[in-house]
């Protein structure tokens, strides 16, 4: 199909997506930049032209920019942090983050990074602005009004730091030359709670939605990846030349690559004169693309970044089945960076293992089309994306590795061992979770991003807590609904920006449950979940069980019967405030629904109608979805007849 129609069904899906969805008002952003790249001096210029459209009901009197490379100098804000979370023990070592340290405070000119804008214009009048670091604070000479769509010009310099976070240059890890994120001068957002100019000091983004128009001039030696569609493919080749086509590349020293990125909220590049590109095209007219930095003499490393592609077409089948379809038509997995970041249409990978590629990947799911807030909603970011590359990760195991391992009996031992442990896929996050409470530094995952009292604590939350929250939603609504749950948040928020209540609403629609005290307990408190069998007797022929509420937190209750001739009965007890109760999910053992739990009364009696000699284990939440601190309170055995 010709590339014009496809960008321009492309946007009229995306306007007609817009109108369906929930009614809130966002800005909206079109970029056209022209970079010229200097890979001796590592320094590039910068030609930006950004029309903004305020949609919102207010009048804009100043506008703020994010100049992300500003954190690369001594004694900036990202150095500060960085050296006073080093002063704190966690565990057996310093809680900075490694690969910062102090770094930042040792750089040489030369190694430092940094924007400088030198011109900037609203509608051709030049305007005031002051730089403060990490933000560009601009105040108007004329208001921006409601509905009104205007234009900056923009004029900047900038210097690519030495690879330290993210972004940057000559990581001697990967041997890479451009990792280029958090690159040019970004509108920040502004949204119903205002402005959001939030420092660069560790984590995390947010951006407007909007389109890049992108040129990029360096060196023709070097070959590219990252967002967006090549629009001149035949003239840069270096496998993005359409099938039979013959490259003509202009005369001179360098290349002008064009990229077009439709509906997105930020711009990613990289660039290595050795990058080795790899393709797979998918019958749904996706694209694949790997870009490596080559290694000679090490067959190794390109059967493992073959494996990237191949993984990645094997999986995309069951993301979109599960999580919503992929909306582009292509997606890069680029070797970059100091780990792995994500980014619209591709990510930073500091090596190949599938379990961050398909991590990084799922980001394109969990803030690259549900476009949170990451400072103020991490764990929407990081957990839902941790929970789902589990499943990925299980899917891949369980239709590609075992396979693999088809004749290799002690490896698909240890593989079974593994897909056994409950709660399966999720038993890491559930751990990590754990050590987080005992270890006493927990903090409410309300707790912006940036100001978690150490990273330690910040990885917990909103990594592994915030996966646990999907997990036990499971449990509280049932497997297949939250599942539903999350097509639907797909289908009513993707190309939006949802914050947590968004996603509460769509889980009480779905479920037809009250679950606000979910969010109010597991996200908005440290208040923790642990429950116990207190005491077992018999009367009249039954068997009454006390069950008791220790931890602060409640929670509706599974409590699964084994009977000594084999059988087993589950009763369920709903939390009293969901005024509602999840379907059953197992139709294979009878279900018996109790009385709802009052979270006022810490203990709750309920019968069972058989004798007490009759039972052989109780056992409260067998499916250990339940975020419960002490499991050893929630089975009992009780010891048969001499």
């Amino acid at each position: 199909m010709n590339r014009k129609l496809v960008l321009a069904s492309f946007l009229l899906l995306s306007s007609i997506i817009s109108i369906a969805q929930p009614n809130r008002w966002q800005q909206r952003v079109k970029y056209t930049m022209n970079i010229d790249m200097d890979v001796k001096t590592n320094r590039f210029t910068g030609k930006q032209s950004l029309q903004y459209t305020n949609n919102s009901p207010d009048t804009l009197n100043k506008v703020f920019y994010h100049l992300y490379f500003n954190a690369f100098q001594p004694n900036s804000m990202m150095d500060a942090r960085s050296r006073e979370l080093g002063k704190i023990r966690v565990g057996r070592g310093q809680d900075w983050d490694g690969r910062v340290r102090d770094r930042i405070l040792n750089l040489t000119p030369e190694e430092i990074g940094y924007q400088k804008i030198q011109s900037l214009k609203l509608n051709g009048v030049a305007q005031n602005f002051q730089t403060k670091e990490t933000i560009l604070e601009v105040k108007l000479s004329k208001p921006i009004l409601p509905g009104q769509t205007v234009t900056f010009d923009m004029e900047f310099e900038a210097q690519v730091p030495l690879q330290i976070r993210r972004s940057g240059r000559d990581n001697p890890s990967t041997g890479v030359r451009y990792s280029m994120a958090q690159w040019y001068p970004k509108m920040c957002e502004y949204d119903y709670e205002g402005w959001h100019p939030t420092p660069y000091v560790a984590r995390e983004f947010y951006g407007v939605w909007g389109d890049f128009d992108v040129t990029i001039k360096i060196d023709k030696n070097y070959v590219l990846g990252g967002t967006g569609y090549l629009q001149n493919p035949n003239t840069i080749g270096y496998g993005y030349e359409d099938p039979g086509a013959k490259v003509t590349r202009p005369a001179g020293d360098k290349l002008s690559w064009r990229f077009i990125a439709p509906n997105v909220h930020d711009f990613m590049w990289a660039a290595d004169p050795e990058y080795k590109h790899l393709v797979r095209r998918m019958p749904n007219g996706t694209t694949i693309h790997v870009l490596y930095n080559y290694k000679e003499n090490d067959p190794r490393n390109d059967t493992a970044w073959n494996e990237v592609a191949d993984a990645a077409v094997t999986v995309l089948p069951f993301i979109e089945k599960t999580f919503g379809p992929y909306p582009y038509k292509q997606y890069s997995f680029i070797h970059g960076g100091d780990g792995g970041m994500e980014y619209p249409m591709g990510t930073l990978l500091v090596g190949p293992g599938l379990g961050t590629v398909f991590h990084e990947w799922m980001h394109t799911w969990y803030q690259m089309l549900m476009g949170t807030n990451e400072s103020l909603y991490a764990w929407m970011d990081e957990g839902f994306t941790d929970w789902a590359t589990h499943l990925v990760s299980a899917y891949y195991r369980d239709n590609v590795t075992r396979k693999r391992l088809a004749s290799n009996p002690a490896g698909l031992k240890r593989l079974d061992s593994l897909a056994n442990i409950l709660p399966k896929e999720q038993y890491g996050s559930y751990q990590s979770y754990f050590g987080l409470v005992k270890s006493g530094l927990e903090e409410p995952l309300t707790t912006h991003a940036d100001h978690f009292n150490t990273n330690a604590a910040y990885g917990s939350a909103a990594y592994s807590k915030g996966a646990v929250f999907l997990e036990q939603l499971g449990y509280v609504v049932g497997a297949q609904v939250r599942d539903k749950i999350l097509l639907e948040y797909y289908k009513q928020w993707r190309f939006k920006h949802p914050n947590v209540n968004d996603f509460m609403r769509i889980a009480e629609k779905v479920s037809d449950m009250k679950l606000d005290w979910y969010k109010e307990y597991f996200v908005n408190t440290t208040k923790t979940i642990d429950y116990g069998i207190d005491s077992l007797w018999e009367e009249n022929g039954a068997t009454k069980i006390r069950l008791r509420r220790i931890g602060k937190m409640p929670m509706p209750i599974d409590l699964m019967v084994e009977y000594r001739d084999g059988t087993k009965e589950l009763f369920y007890i709903p939390q009293f405030d969901m005024f509602g109760e999840k379907p059953v999910e197992d139709s294979t053992v009878p279900r018996f629904t109790q009385e709802p739990w009052k979270w006022t009364h810490p203990e709750y009696v309920f019968e069972v109608k058989k004798k007490i000699n009759q039972i052989k284990v109780v056992e409260i939440d067998p499916s250990y979805r339940m975020a419960d601190l002490e499991r050893r309170n929630n089975r009992l055995e009780i010891p048969g007849a001499n």
